[in-house]
């Protein structure tokens, strides 16, 4: 568990990533509202941002907004309580659709996946029929939708009907799965790696049922999410989010040291879970070209709103143009 200490510390800053962005320091003590969940690992950045000074040499005044969970963050972001947060690429969609103008800037493509125990005789999704399988979050989790698609078109039938879906939050599910309970679940990536750390294995992956569907590389189904008037207003400060965010993942992946004020916030209970969060938190920092991961988006938002319909993407059966932030002071 994070203590207080712990989670007060890494409330003082929100990082946003982007490459190729010039080095033009943001105006002297720019103040941002910026949403913070307690277990996010948008504060393990955040540790290195501030021990590294990162911050200060942006020109940037962080205030960090404790809120309990995904849906708060959501609601205080469309109250104006706070300036951004990191969400889904479906719900940023979703709001612009809608009329709102906001923007989306990737924060990362490590994805969750389907894991069994190491010992399980598991070994393809078609062996998943009249198994007992733990779903995190609900019927129309994305993770769920593309699993369901991809059996239905690669192995010819339907997970919820001729398997035993059970859905449920993530940790609960972790526990069924360790106790023989579950065959398998589809789990968030944090979770992938703590059962990793123990033995458990991926049967498919995020990427790999994204495969199925023409998806060519990764991607970022979570990024920071701002109104296009935060950008008119302070774009200097948002490009300073940028090259904050880019220099502690630079830092992260270049050295063990930039991890030692992160692992007191990850909560791992030993050496081999340490390794596991840390090595899937890198392989999710964005590497592509920004066209190349808008073009993939497109695509699997597509299929996604094939599936889900109204229900979870609204009115907007594409991806809304102008969505992703370019980087450019009008977006």
């Amino acid at each position: 568990m994070l203590s207080r200490r712990g989670l007060m510390a890494a409330a003082g800053l929100w990082p946003i990533a982007l490459r190729g962005a010039q080095a033009q320091p943001a105006s002297p003590q720019t103040s941002l509202k910026v949403g913070l969940l307690p277990f996010g690992t948008v504060s393990w950045e955040a540790a290195v941002i501030k021990a590294e000074g990162i911050d200060a040499a942006e020109g940037l005044s962080l205030e960090g907004v404790r809120l309990a969970g995904s849906d708060a963050a959501r609601i205080a972001f469309q109250g104006g309580q706070v300036d951004t947060i990191v969400s889904d690429l479906l719900w940023a969609a979703r709001l612009r659709a809608e009329g709102r103008a906001v923007k989306f800037l990737p924060y990362s493509s490590t994805e969750g996946a389907l894991m069994v125990p190491g010992s399980s005789s598991l070994t393809t999704v078609a062996g998943l029929a009249g198994k007992r399988l733990g779903v995190a979050g609900g019927p129309l989790d994305k993770n769920w939708l593309l699993l369901r698609a991809r059996a239905r078109e690669k192995d010819g039938f339907d997970l919820e009907r001729d398997a035993q879906p059970v859905f449920g939050a993530p940790p609960l599910l972790m526990r069924k799965l360790e106790s023989g309970e579950l065959d398998a679940a589809l789990l968030y990536w944090t979770f992938c790696a703590r059962l990793e750390a123990r033995g458990f294995r991926r049967l498919i992956g995020a990427d790999g049922i994204a495969e199925a569907f023409g998806v060519t590389g990764p991607i970022a189904l979570l990024g920071y999410v701002f109104d296009e008037a935060l950008l008119q207003r302070a774009p200097r400060a948002v490009a300073g989010f940028a090259r904050a965010s880019s220099r502690a993942k630079q830092a992260l992946a270049a050295t063990d040291a930039a991890w030692a004020p992160v692992r007191p916030l990850m909560a791992a209970e030993d050496e081999a879970t340490y390794a596991t969060l840390k090595h899937a938190f890198l392989e999710g920092i964005p590497r592509r070209p920004a066209a190349a991961e808008r073009a993939d988006a497109e695509r699997l938002y597509a299929v996604l709103a094939r599936l889900g319909g109204e229900r979870l993407v609204g009115a907007a059966a594409t991806l809304p143009a102008g969505l992703y932030w370019d980087g450019g002071p009008n977006g």
